[in-house]
């Protein structure tokens, strides 16, 4: 049991974690990992200053608060600075991965898995390819000199094929992935696997450049998560605001953004990549709109920034790993669905481009998309592939843009890689959403 000293205000956040990382390329077997890892990340605040300290030996933690606190002057009003008074007292254990454990499947079985798909990427325009098995799961237990203590777990896993395809003299690369949160989701989705793959060739023998211009753009769940997430979601993140008045005004409660049918949420409940009950200081994650009936109404918050621009906290601190203190970031970030079927969507668009899969996305004030797979939307049908390079705009003009959600609606996560703020990335997140039409964007 930790000992905190007197007149300060400590945490102490533990993590155990394990994960399994196989890779082949082009058939070969080029890593077959799994590890197990213990550390802890502890902090000390004496009302000036925080000190910090990350450690993997555990049996020392209290040595560790020891020293930081013989750094820190000592505080006997501790309790009642502005921040400190935000914590929350939470005293609860969350385990839902106890049973049914990526822990608890030999590695072999996961190896056997992922070379079971192999045959499926025989085709002579994959020209390299490199597939991957991932899984991991965390245990946090967070301790806080105000009487919390927390303990939950979280579980991800998943197959992800990155492809190098040419045809003729076209050549372009692509991914398929598929995330799940046990084991038996990824271990037999061949059908799903070959259909994307499917879709993935023949995109490449048949796609030709679009005509740069402005079009009606129509977003898949995965591109309407992705958009979501970089354009709108890292703006919403507090400490962006915080000594910037600008930022501030220009994320000014109660602004309409977009049209009654646009509502935006961050949410820590949700299971997969970002489901986080509790954040990294303690706090319960909350359900947040960010956007509600097109007028922003929340932003995400840690302990501190809802404590500078006092508003509520959110749940949203979070950190990498054991090695980093919690910043603002995003959970499972998402547009809410609509009432109107996809089908009836796209019946309305007489020319424009649906895109169904990108490779990247990022930005802040403006952003850029860089499609994978793309397609005319012709009479109201979507029809042939075209290559788009990026598709831009201003965030806020294009959420006022947007005049069409689907009822259809999913949720999705990331198979490697994550969300990237500042030094702290791979951040596991959630994203998705419904289909998205867009009445205006700069297409090239």
């Amino acid at each position: 049991m930790i000992k905190f000293p007197e007149q300060f205000y400590t945490d102490v956040r533990i993590e155990e974690v394990f994960d399994t990382k196989i890779i082949f390329k082009k058939g070969i077997l080029q890593e077959q990992k799994v590890r197990r890892n213990i550390g802890a990340f502890i902090r000390l605040f004496d009302g000036s200053r925080w000190y910090y300290s990350a450690t993997t030996d555990i049996a020392h933690i209290q040595e560790q608060v020891n020293t930081l606190a013989e750094m820190g002057t000592p505080n006997p009003e501790i309790l009642e600075h502005p921040i400190v008074k935000r914590f929350e007292v939470n005293r609860e254990t969350i385990m839902n991965y106890s049973e049914r454990s990526v822990e608890d499947i030999p590695v072999m079985e996961k190896q056997a898995c992922l070379a079971a798909y192999l045959e499926l990427l025989n085709d002579e325009t994959i020209v390299h390819h490199t597939a991957v098995y991932v899984d991991n799961r965390t245990v946090k237990t967070i301790f806080t000199s105000k009487g919390t203590e927390v303990k939950f777990d979280k579980q991800t896993c998943g197959i992800r094929f990155n492809l190098e395809l040419a045809y003729e003299d076209k050549k372009d690369q692509s991914s398929v992935s598929k995330a799940g949160i046990f084991f038996e989701d990824i271990k037999d989705v061949k059908d799903y696997v070959k259909d994307q793959l499917d879709k993935t060739i023949y995109f490449v023998k048949h796609a030709e450049p679009v005509v740069p211009g402005e079009y009606v753009v129509l977003m898949s769940p995965l591109t309407t998560g992705v958009f979501t997430h970089e354009s709108f979601g890292h703006k919403s993140e507090s400490d962006f605001m915080v000594g910037d008045p600008s930022m501030k005004e220009e994320w000014a409660l109660g602004k309409k953004v977009g049209a009654d049918l646009l509502t935006i949420i961050d949410d820590g409940h949700v299971i997969g990549n970002g489901y986080m009950p509790f954040d990294d200081e303690g706090n319960r994650a909350d359900k947040t709109y960010i956007v509600t009936e097109g007028a922003l109404t929340g932003r995400l918050h840690s302990t501190a920034t809802s404590s500078v621009l006092e508003e509520g906290i959110t749940g949203n601190a979070r950190a990498v790993s054991f090695e980093f203190e919690p910043i603002v970031r995003m959970t499972t970030t998402y547009i809410e669905k609509g009432t109107r079927p996809l089908e009836e969507i796209v019946s309305e668009i007489e020319k424009g481009i649906y895109i169904e899969t990108i490779k990247h996305g990022s930005g802040m004030s403006t952003f850029t998309i860089a499609p994978n797979r793309a397609y005319k939307i012709e009479n109201g049908k979507i029809t042939t592939p075209v290559k788009v390079a990026v598709v831009t705009g201003n965030v806020f003009e294009t959420l006022g843009e947007v005049d069409a959600v689907s009822s259809e609606f999913e949720l999705l996560s990331f198979v490697g890689g994550g969300c990237g703020k500042m030094v702290q990335y791979p951040l596991p997140v959630g994203f998705g959403g419904p289909y998205t039409r867009v009445k205006r964007m700069n297409v090239q």
